[in-house]
């Protein structure tokens, strides 16, 4: 048995379920979770010895006790809502432990510097999940710009449209204080992927800013990117809708097709192996994609004009 001990906050959200996975499939011990609701049955195959606590105090209280055992937290993973990730990061490595964050690190990119002079203060780091830097399709596409012509400026197309119900609203995804609105909340590892790639950004224009969609255009070092993000399903392409499908998910380079729609589900495996073995993403892998939904969040919307996504189009 593996001495690496890991706690989970946030286990009852939809993405821990990946977390604790990747915990079980490292060889490594979940003993501790966190969440104010109980539907974590799924834990039962995986940890069943685990600790839960429904309260932050007490599960701060447990975790405060093993870090004078032999049971001492190494890693705190983090699935809790966005705008407590600054939160429980520290909260972890206050506690003698690393952090392994979800998307988005953070919503604020002045939180990123705190969060450094956390890390100097107690030598413990921070990791952030940035799993399309994984994905092979993605690692490809990053080689094939690298070794292509230095000078080169991409046109890309990016549409990431899934589908949600009426539950989403009423949730904190829902809340912009409490997610960062639609760019950040299921664009931000979009953003992380095509600057990681393509460079920074030169600049930024909004053309749709709303509650339940967002599209815009981005100059960055090596591309021009036009992109849409929506969970209205009216926004699907026609064929989509026509398969049943609720997602679609789209990056057309120079109007050629990247297909990256298989193999996400193991990329939360793949990133702990990183991460374990010292070479995952930390804070300034995560600066400029935080920056990048920071500035399309607060930016005005200009309407469409210019370079605009053509899927906006089904709406105007």
């Amino acid at each position: 048995m593996s001495n690496i001990n890991f706690a989970l906050v946030g286990v009852g959200g939809y993405i821990a379920l990946r977390h604790v996975k990747a915990i079980k499939e490292t060889g490594n011990n979940l003993i501790a979770t966190l969440d104010p609701f109980d539907s974590v049955g799924f834990l039962d195959a995986h940890f069943p010895e685990a600790d839960f606590f429904h309260e932050f105090e007490r599960f701060e209280r447990h975790v405060d006790k093993l870090s004078r055992t032999d049971k001492k937290i190494d890693y705190v993973s983090i699935c809790s809502p966005n705008y407590l990730h600054d939160s429980h990061i520290r909260f972890a490595l206050r506690h003698k432990a690393n952090a392994i964050c979800e998307k988005p690190l953070v919503l604020n990119p002045w939180n990123i510097d705190a969060l450094e002079e956390i890390e100097k203060e107690t030598g413990n780091k921070i990791y952030n999940i940035l799993q399309l830097r994984l994905h092979k399709s993605i690692i490809d596409l990053k080689k094939q710009i690298d070794n292509g012509p230095k000078d080169k400026i991409y046109d890309i197309d990016l549409a990431y449209i899934t589908s949600r119900g009426k539950w989403y609203h009423y949730s904190w995804k829902g809340d912009m204080q409490k997610s960062g609105g639609i760019a950040t909340n299921i664009g931000v590892h979009f953003f992380d992927m095509l600057s990681w790639i393509f460079g920074k950004v030169k600049s930024s224009t909004v053309h749709l800013s709303e509650k339940d969609k967002a599209a815009g255009f981005l100059e960055l070092e090596r591309a021009r990117v036009r992109w849409v993000l929506s969970i209205d399903e009216n926004m699907l392409p026609d064929d989509i809708k026509v398969k049943g499908q609720r997602t679609y998910r789209s990056i057309k380079l120079e109007n050629q097709e990247i297909e990256f729609s298989d193999g996400f589900t193991d990329l939360h495996t793949e990133s702990y192996k990183q991460i374990l073995t010292g070479n995952g993403f930390g804070l300034q892998d995560a600066r400029n994609s935080i920056n990048m939904v920071y500035d399309i969040r607060n930016a005005n919307a200009k309407g469409i004009t210019g370079e605009y996504h053509p899927l906006l189009k089904k709406i105007f």
